[in-house]
Protein backbone atom coordinates (compact mmCIF):
# COMPACT_ATOMS: atom_id res chain seq x y z
CA UNK A 1 0.00 0.00 0.00
CA UNK A 2 3.23 2.42 0.35
CA UNK A 3 3.56 2.60 -2.93
CA UNK A 4 0.83 4.93 -3.30
CA UNK A 5 3.21 7.32 -1.84
CA UNK A 6 5.61 6.83 -4.52
CA UNK A 7 3.72 7.83 -7.01
CA UNK A 8 2.07 11.18 -5.13
CA UNK A 9 5.65 11.98 -3.18
CA UNK A 10 7.41 11.76 -6.51
CA UNK A 11 4.88 13.36 -8.66
CA UNK A 12 4.67 16.56 -6.29
CA UNK A 13 8.55 16.60 -5.93
CA UNK A 14 8.85 17.46 -9.52
CA UNK A 15 6.01 19.65 -9.76
CA UNK A 16 7.72 21.78 -6.43
CA UNK A 17 4.77 20.98 -4.75
CA UNK A 18 7.51 20.44 -1.66
CA UNK A 19 4.73 21.01 1.29
CA UNK A 20 2.85 17.76 0.56
CA UNK A 21 5.35 15.43 0.54
CA UNK A 22 5.35 15.38 4.39
CA UNK A 23 1.60 15.28 4.73
CA UNK A 24 1.54 12.12 1.98
CA UNK A 25 4.51 10.65 4.12
CA UNK A 26 1.76 10.94 7.33
CA UNK A 27 -0.69 9.76 5.73
CA UNK A 28 0.32 6.79 4.51
CA UNK A 29 2.14 6.09 7.42
CA UNK A 30 -1.48 6.20 9.37
CA UNK A 31 -3.23 4.17 6.73
CA UNK A 32 -0.69 1.34 6.77
CA UNK A 33 -0.65 1.12 10.57
CA UNK A 34 -4.30 0.84 10.47
CA UNK A 35 -3.87 -2.21 8.00
CA UNK A 36 -1.65 -3.61 9.68
CA UNK A 37 -3.89 -4.33 13.06
CA UNK A 38 -6.17 -7.09 10.93
CA UNK A 39 -3.00 -8.49 9.65
CA UNK A 40 -1.49 -9.20 13.32
CA UNK A 41 -4.54 -11.34 13.35
CA UNK A 42 -3.18 -13.49 10.61
CA UNK A 43 0.08 -13.77 11.94
CA UNK A 44 -1.69 -14.82 15.26
CA UNK A 45 -3.20 -17.55 14.07
CA UNK A 46 -0.61 -18.69 11.23
CA UNK A 47 -0.71 -22.69 12.69
CA UNK A 48 -4.51 -23.58 11.64
CA UNK A 49 -4.25 -21.39 8.85
CA UNK A 50 -1.18 -23.79 7.52
CA UNK A 51 -2.60 -26.68 8.28
CA UNK A 52 -5.85 -25.69 7.02
CA UNK A 53 -3.81 -25.04 3.83
CA UNK A 54 -2.60 -28.82 3.78
CA UNK A 55 0.74 -28.38 5.03
CA UNK A 56 2.54 -30.91 7.28
CA UNK A 57 1.95 -30.45 11.14
CA UNK A 58 5.52 -30.25 12.03
CA UNK A 59 6.35 -27.48 9.08
CA UNK A 60 2.99 -25.07 10.30
CA UNK A 61 4.10 -25.78 13.98
CA UNK A 62 7.99 -24.23 12.94
CA UNK A 63 6.45 -21.87 10.58
CA UNK A 64 4.00 -20.35 12.79
CA UNK A 65 6.67 -19.35 15.87
CA UNK A 66 8.98 -17.70 13.45
CA UNK A 67 5.68 -15.61 12.09
CA UNK A 68 4.56 -15.03 15.70
CA UNK A 69 7.85 -13.52 16.07
CA UNK A 70 7.65 -11.10 13.90
CA UNK A 71 4.57 -9.23 14.31
CA UNK A 72 6.14 -6.23 16.32
CA UNK A 73 7.96 -6.23 12.58
CA UNK A 74 4.82 -5.03 10.89
CA UNK A 75 4.71 -1.72 12.53
CA UNK A 76 8.31 -0.85 11.84
CA UNK A 77 7.32 -1.41 7.69
CA UNK A 78 4.45 0.98 8.10
CA UNK A 79 6.58 3.64 9.00
CA UNK A 80 10.12 2.19 6.78
CA UNK A 81 8.20 1.72 3.63
CA UNK A 82 6.79 4.90 3.25
CA UNK A 83 9.63 7.03 5.15
CA UNK A 84 12.00 5.35 2.24
CA UNK A 85 9.75 6.19 -0.43
CA UNK A 86 9.43 10.13 0.66
CA UNK A 87 13.41 10.22 0.30
CA UNK A 88 13.77 8.20 -2.75
CA UNK A 89 10.89 11.04 -4.01
CA UNK A 90 13.80 13.90 -3.60
CA UNK A 91 16.81 10.90 -4.90
CA UNK A 92 17.75 11.00 -1.33
CA UNK A 93 19.15 7.67 -1.14
CA UNK A 94 22.86 7.35 0.30
CA UNK A 95 21.85 8.06 3.98
CA UNK A 96 19.07 5.38 3.65
CA UNK A 97 22.06 3.01 2.72
CA UNK A 98 23.99 3.79 5.02
CA UNK A 99 21.55 3.08 7.81
CA UNK A 100 20.42 -0.27 6.20
CA UNK A 101 24.30 -1.32 6.29
CA UNK A 102 24.71 -0.32 10.07
CA UNK A 103 21.51 -2.61 10.67
CA UNK A 104 22.57 -5.23 8.09
CA UNK A 105 25.88 -5.54 10.88
CA UNK A 106 24.04 -5.67 13.69
CA UNK A 107 21.63 -8.60 12.47
CA UNK A 108 24.55 -10.52 11.59
CA UNK A 109 26.02 -9.79 15.26
CA UNK A 110 22.91 -10.73 16.83
CA UNK A 111 21.92 -13.59 14.88
CA UNK A 112 25.04 -15.18 15.93
CA UNK A 113 24.37 -14.45 19.73
CA UNK A 114 20.76 -15.33 19.70
CA UNK A 115 20.93 -18.72 17.73
CA UNK A 116 24.37 -19.94 18.59
CA UNK A 117 24.62 -18.73 22.15
CA UNK A 118 21.58 -18.44 23.60
CA UNK A 119 20.00 -21.06 21.53
CA UNK A 120 16.67 -19.73 20.44
CA UNK A 121 16.63 -20.98 17.00
CA UNK A 122 14.22 -19.91 14.85
CA UNK A 123 12.76 -17.24 17.30
CA UNK A 124 15.99 -16.05 17.97
CA UNK A 125 16.03 -15.12 14.19
CA UNK A 126 12.15 -13.39 14.30
CA UNK A 127 13.61 -11.15 17.31
CA UNK A 128 16.60 -10.01 15.27
CA UNK A 129 14.86 -9.24 12.58
CA UNK A 130 12.59 -6.92 14.35
CA UNK A 131 14.74 -5.16 16.23
CA UNK A 132 17.14 -4.58 13.47
CA UNK A 133 13.64 -3.29 11.52
CA UNK A 134 12.86 -0.82 14.49
CA UNK A 135 16.84 0.51 14.29
CA UNK A 136 16.22 1.40 10.85
CA UNK A 137 12.86 3.22 11.37
CA UNK A 138 14.57 4.82 14.27
CA UNK A 139 17.43 6.20 12.23
CA UNK A 140 15.13 7.31 9.26
CA UNK A 141 12.76 8.98 11.60
CA UNK A 142 15.53 11.06 13.18
CA UNK A 143 17.38 12.20 9.78
CA UNK A 144 14.08 13.17 8.58
CA UNK A 145 12.74 15.16 11.03
CA UNK A 146 16.21 16.44 11.99
CA UNK A 147 18.14 17.25 9.20
CA UNK A 148 17.63 20.97 6.98
CA UNK A 149 17.53 19.29 3.92
CA UNK A 150 13.76 18.35 4.22
CA UNK A 151 12.74 21.58 5.53
CA UNK A 152 10.43 22.16 2.82
CA UNK A 153 9.41 19.05 2.35
CA UNK A 154 8.75 17.94 5.96
CA UNK A 155 7.37 20.83 8.32
CA UNK A 156 6.32 18.48 10.71
CA UNK A 157 2.97 16.84 12.34
CA UNK A 158 -0.25 17.81 10.90
CA UNK A 159 -3.92 17.54 11.31
CA UNK A 160 -4.30 17.49 7.45
CA UNK A 161 -2.43 14.32 7.05
CA UNK A 162 -5.81 12.95 9.42
CA UNK A 163 -7.59 14.34 6.50
CA UNK A 164 -8.91 12.33 3.62
CA UNK A 165 -7.93 9.22 4.67
CA UNK A 166 -10.48 6.53 3.17
CA UNK A 167 -9.92 8.32 -0.48
CA UNK A 168 -6.27 7.58 0.57
CA UNK A 169 -6.53 4.01 1.40
CA UNK A 170 -9.06 3.43 -1.38
CA UNK A 171 -6.26 4.91 -3.67
CA UNK A 172 -3.52 2.64 -1.92
CA UNK A 173 -5.44 -0.52 -2.48
CA UNK A 174 -4.55 -0.64 -5.90
CA UNK A 175 -0.91 -0.47 -4.94
CA UNK A 176 -1.45 -3.10 -2.54
CA UNK A 177 -3.04 -5.58 -4.57
CA UNK A 178 -0.40 -5.00 -7.34
CA UNK A 179 2.38 -5.63 -4.83
CA UNK A 180 0.88 -8.45 -2.50
CA UNK A 181 -0.12 -10.63 -5.48
CA UNK A 182 3.69 -10.52 -7.04
CA UNK A 183 5.28 -11.07 -3.65
CA UNK A 184 2.93 -14.27 -2.75
CA UNK A 185 3.14 -15.31 -6.05
CA UNK A 186 6.87 -16.42 -5.42
CA UNK A 187 5.98 -17.85 -1.96
CA UNK A 188 3.01 -19.76 -3.18
CA UNK A 189 5.60 -21.71 -4.83
CA UNK A 190 7.20 -22.36 -1.72
CA UNK A 191 3.42 -23.85 -0.45
CA UNK A 192 2.86 -25.59 -3.03
CA UNK A 193 6.00 -27.74 -2.46
CA UNK A 194 5.38 -29.03 0.61
CA UNK A 195 2.43 -30.96 -0.89
CA UNK A 196 4.85 -32.81 -2.74
CA UNK A 197 6.02 -36.30 -2.96
CA UNK A 198 8.98 -35.59 -0.97
CA UNK A 199 8.32 -32.18 0.74
CA UNK A 200 11.63 -32.08 2.66
CA UNK A 201 13.39 -32.16 -0.08
CA UNK A 202 11.20 -30.02 -2.02
CA UNK A 203 11.50 -26.82 0.21
CA UNK A 204 14.99 -27.47 0.72
CA UNK A 205 15.83 -27.63 -3.06
CA UNK A 206 13.21 -24.70 -3.54
CA UNK A 207 14.27 -22.52 -0.99
CA UNK A 208 17.55 -22.52 -1.69
CA UNK A 209 16.93 -21.64 -5.12
CA UNK A 210 14.19 -18.58 -3.97
CA UNK A 211 17.20 -17.55 -1.89
CA UNK A 212 19.68 -17.15 -4.74
CA UNK A 213 16.72 -15.25 -6.85
CA UNK A 214 15.85 -13.03 -3.97
CA UNK A 215 19.71 -11.66 -4.09
CA UNK A 216 19.71 -11.38 -7.57
CA UNK A 217 16.20 -9.45 -7.13
CA UNK A 218 17.35 -6.93 -4.92
CA UNK A 219 19.91 -5.69 -7.49
CA UNK A 220 16.15 -5.11 -9.96
CA UNK A 221 14.46 -3.82 -6.80
CA UNK A 222 17.42 -1.19 -7.09
CA UNK A 223 16.08 0.02 -10.39
CA UNK A 224 12.68 -0.21 -9.60
CA UNK A 225 12.61 2.44 -7.45
CA UNK A 226 14.95 4.22 -9.38
CA UNK A 227 12.86 3.66 -12.63
CA UNK A 228 9.64 4.99 -10.39
CA UNK A 229 11.23 8.11 -8.53
CA UNK A 230 12.62 9.20 -12.11
CA UNK A 231 9.74 8.76 -14.23
CA UNK A 232 7.24 10.42 -11.57
CA UNK A 233 9.73 13.23 -10.87
CA UNK A 234 9.65 13.89 -14.74
CA UNK A 235 6.00 13.46 -15.38
CA UNK A 236 5.52 15.81 -12.13
CA UNK A 237 7.67 18.15 -13.51
CA UNK A 238 6.30 18.04 -17.24
CA UNK A 239 9.01 16.21 -19.03
CA UNK A 240 7.76 13.35 -20.96
CA UNK A 241 10.55 12.82 -22.95
CA UNK A 242 12.40 12.47 -20.01
CA UNK A 243 10.56 9.95 -18.43
CA UNK A 244 10.41 7.96 -21.53
CA UNK A 245 14.19 8.28 -21.65
CA UNK A 246 14.65 7.43 -18.03
CA UNK A 247 12.08 3.81 -18.39
CA UNK A 248 13.94 2.29 -20.95
CA UNK A 249 17.44 3.35 -19.77
CA UNK A 250 15.91 1.74 -16.65
CA UNK A 251 15.28 -1.63 -17.88
CA UNK A 252 17.92 -2.27 -20.57
CA UNK A 253 20.78 -1.78 -17.64
CA UNK A 254 18.42 -3.82 -15.49
CA UNK A 255 18.23 -6.67 -18.24
CA UNK A 256 21.85 -6.70 -19.09
CA UNK A 257 22.54 -7.12 -15.26
CA UNK A 258 20.28 -9.55 -14.52
CA UNK A 259 21.60 -12.01 -17.74
CA UNK A 260 25.18 -11.58 -16.23
CA UNK A 261 23.80 -12.83 -13.08
CA UNK A 262 21.48 -15.91 -14.93
CA UNK A 263 25.12 -17.13 -16.75
CA UNK A 264 26.99 -16.86 -13.30
CA UNK A 265 23.77 -19.07 -11.72
CA UNK A 266 24.10 -21.74 -14.70
CA UNK A 267 28.27 -21.97 -14.81
CA UNK A 268 27.97 -22.25 -10.67
CA UNK A 269 24.74 -24.61 -10.54
CA UNK A 270 26.59 -28.08 -9.51
CA UNK A 271 28.25 -25.38 -6.77
CA UNK A 272 25.89 -22.82 -5.93
CA UNK A 273 23.97 -24.97 -3.02
CA UNK A 274 26.91 -25.65 -0.58
CA UNK A 275 27.06 -22.09 0.23
CA UNK A 276 23.62 -22.88 2.39
CA UNK A 277 23.80 -26.55 2.53
CA UNK A 278 26.23 -29.71 3.22
CA UNK A 279 23.71 -32.28 1.81
CA UNK A 280 24.61 -33.66 -1.58
CA UNK A 281 20.90 -34.90 -1.96
CA UNK A 282 20.07 -31.37 -1.91
CA UNK A 283 22.68 -29.67 -3.71
CA UNK A 284 21.50 -32.06 -6.84
CA UNK A 285 18.42 -31.31 -6.60
CA UNK A 286 19.39 -27.34 -6.96
CA UNK A 287 21.62 -28.57 -9.64
CA UNK A 288 18.36 -29.95 -11.58
CA UNK A 289 16.66 -26.77 -10.64
CA UNK A 290 19.03 -23.71 -11.72
CA UNK A 291 18.11 -23.52 -15.29
CA UNK A 292 14.21 -22.92 -14.07
CA UNK A 293 15.89 -20.43 -12.22
CA UNK A 294 18.21 -19.25 -14.54
CA UNK A 295 15.05 -18.25 -16.56
CA UNK A 296 13.67 -16.53 -13.57
CA UNK A 297 16.50 -14.18 -12.43
CA UNK A 298 16.07 -12.81 -16.22
CA UNK A 299 12.37 -12.38 -15.99
CA UNK A 300 13.56 -10.22 -12.72
CA UNK A 301 15.14 -8.07 -14.17
CA UNK A 302 13.07 -6.69 -16.79
CA UNK A 303 9.37 -7.07 -14.62
CA UNK A 304 10.32 -5.28 -11.66
CA UNK A 305 11.70 -2.12 -13.14
CA UNK A 306 8.35 -2.34 -15.47
CA UNK A 307 6.35 -2.64 -12.13
CA UNK A 308 8.22 0.99 -10.82
CA UNK A 309 7.06 2.63 -14.15
CA UNK A 310 4.07 1.60 -13.26
CA UNK A 311 3.93 2.78 -9.85
CA UNK A 312 6.13 5.98 -11.05
CA UNK A 313 2.72 6.68 -13.14
CA UNK A 314 0.30 5.69 -10.80
CA UNK A 315 -1.07 2.72 -13.01
CA UNK A 316 -1.42 0.47 -10.18
CA UNK A 317 -5.01 -0.65 -10.56
CA UNK A 318 -4.49 -1.85 -13.89
CA UNK A 319 -1.21 -3.69 -13.02
CA UNK A 320 -2.99 -5.76 -10.70
CA UNK A 321 -5.42 -7.05 -12.85
CA UNK A 322 -3.04 -7.93 -15.44
CA UNK A 323 -1.02 -9.26 -12.28
CA UNK A 324 -4.41 -11.48 -11.19
CA UNK A 325 -4.47 -12.81 -14.90
CA UNK A 326 -0.97 -14.28 -15.21
CA UNK A 327 -0.56 -15.56 -11.54
CA UNK A 328 -3.54 -16.73 -10.95
CA UNK A 329 -5.55 -17.43 -14.00
CA UNK A 330 -2.39 -18.95 -16.19
CA UNK A 331 0.94 -19.17 -13.29
CA UNK A 332 -0.72 -21.20 -10.66
CA UNK A 333 -3.04 -23.24 -12.34
CA UNK A 334 -0.39 -24.40 -15.38
CA UNK A 335 2.14 -25.18 -12.39
CA UNK A 336 -0.16 -28.01 -10.44
CA UNK A 337 -1.21 -29.63 -13.53
CA UNK A 338 2.42 -29.56 -14.58
CA UNK A 339 3.47 -30.43 -10.85
CA UNK A 340 0.92 -32.67 -9.89
CA UNK A 341 -1.11 -34.13 -13.00
CA UNK A 342 2.26 -34.48 -14.96
CA UNK A 343 4.48 -35.48 -12.17
CA UNK A 344 6.84 -33.30 -13.44
CA UNK A 345 6.87 -32.17 -9.69
CA UNK A 346 8.84 -28.72 -8.85
CA UNK A 347 9.85 -28.46 -11.68
CA UNK A 348 6.30 -28.32 -13.35
CA UNK A 349 5.13 -25.82 -10.60
CA UNK A 350 8.43 -23.69 -11.37
CA UNK A 351 7.54 -24.06 -15.34
CA UNK A 352 4.32 -22.67 -14.94
CA UNK A 353 5.13 -19.88 -12.67
CA UNK A 354 7.97 -18.84 -14.72
CA UNK A 355 4.76 -18.48 -17.88
CA UNK A 356 2.85 -16.48 -15.82
CA UNK A 357 5.83 -14.15 -15.27
CA UNK A 358 6.49 -13.76 -18.77
CA UNK A 359 3.05 -13.27 -20.02
CA UNK A 360 2.97 -10.17 -17.06
CA UNK A 361 6.56 -9.03 -18.44
CA UNK A 362 5.36 -9.33 -22.58
CA UNK A 363 2.17 -6.93 -21.47
CA UNK A 364 4.16 -4.57 -19.75
CA UNK A 365 6.65 -4.21 -21.95
CA UNK A 366 3.73 -3.80 -24.78
CA UNK A 367 1.73 -1.03 -22.49
CA UNK A 368 4.60 0.99 -21.87
CA UNK A 369 5.99 1.00 -25.30
CA UNK A 370 2.65 2.44 -26.56
CA UNK A 371 2.58 4.68 -23.49
CA UNK A 372 2.00 8.49 -24.89
CA UNK A 373 3.65 10.26 -22.28
CA UNK A 374 2.18 13.91 -22.91
CA UNK A 375 -1.30 12.38 -21.80
CA UNK A 376 0.67 11.01 -18.54
CA UNK A 377 1.76 14.02 -17.43
CA UNK A 378 -1.58 15.54 -17.79
CA UNK A 379 -2.71 12.48 -15.63
CA UNK A 380 -0.17 13.89 -13.25
CA UNK A 381 -1.06 17.31 -13.23
CA UNK A 382 -4.89 16.43 -12.42
CA UNK A 383 -4.11 13.66 -9.62
CA UNK A 384 -1.63 16.45 -7.72
CA UNK A 385 -4.45 18.80 -8.01
CA UNK A 386 -6.90 16.36 -6.02
CA UNK A 387 -4.70 15.31 -3.62
CA UNK A 388 -2.88 19.01 -2.97
CA UNK A 389 -4.88 20.92 -0.60
CA UNK A 390 -4.19 24.16 -1.25
CA UNK A 391 -3.31 23.50 -5.17
CA UNK A 392 -0.39 26.42 -4.85
CA UNK A 393 3.36 25.11 -5.37
CA UNK A 394 6.23 25.89 -3.23
CA UNK A 395 9.03 27.08 -4.67
CA UNK A 396 12.68 27.05 -3.18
Amino acid sequence: MGSAVETLCGQAHGAHRYDMLGIYLQRATIVLALVGLPMTLLYTFSYPILVLLGEPKTVSYMGSLYIVGLIPQIFAYAVNFTAQKFLQAQSVVTPSAYISAAALLLQISLTYITVYVMGLGLMGIAYVLTICWWVIVGAQTLYITKSQRFRHTWTGLSWRSFQGLWSFFKLSAGSAVMICLEMWYSQILVLLAGLLKDPALSLDSLSICMSISALSFMVSVGFNAAASVRTSNELGAANPKSALFSTWTATVVSFIISFAEALAVMAARDYISYIFTSDPEVAKAVSDLCPFLAVTVILNGIQPVLSGVAVGCGWQAFVAYVNVGCYYIVGIPVGCILGFTFNFQAKGIWTGMIGGTLMQTLILLYVTYRTDWDKEVEKARKRLDMWDDKKEPLQN
